[in-house]
């Protein structure tokens, strides 16, 4: 295997990850069985989806500048 996708791996096996993953997964259900409105689903999915790319890009451009 790449080690590109050993590292893509990894990363996806985060528990940050998992969260997210796992409460999407949530909330898509509850959506789609109509426990939950649409305008809920989309307002709890930004902001967890927010959270993540957010960390994720933080984390990044912590990286670049600690190779300066």
């Amino acid at each position: 295997m790449n080690e590109k996708y050993k590292i893509t791996i990894q990363n996806l096996l985060t528990v940050k990850s998992i969260v997210t993953i796992i409460l999407t997964v949530i909330f898509s259900y509850l959506a789609v069985v109509g426990r939950i409105s649409g305008e809920q689903f989309l307002t709890i999915f930004s902001v967890v989806v927010a959270f993540y790319f957010g960390t994720q890009y933080q984390k990044g451009k912590e990286d670049t500048e600690d190779d300066k």
